[in-house]
């Protein structure tokens, strides 16, 4: 459970990090090479 809570944070923190991005292409390729890198969940580990 504690697991799926985290999972979740993060995800919210990835979603508001791209919203928060506001269109800066540099700050949008960071977020993307952050996620490749693993250092976001990746959903597709779920299933």
């Amino acid at each position: 459970m504690e697991k799926e809570k985290e999972q979740t944070s993060e995800g919210l923190n990835q979603i508001f990090e791209i919203i928060n991005a506001k269109g800066d292409t540099g700050e949008l390729k960071q977020i993307i090479e952050k996620d490749e890198a693993g250092d976001h969940f990746n959903f597709e580990e779920e299933k």
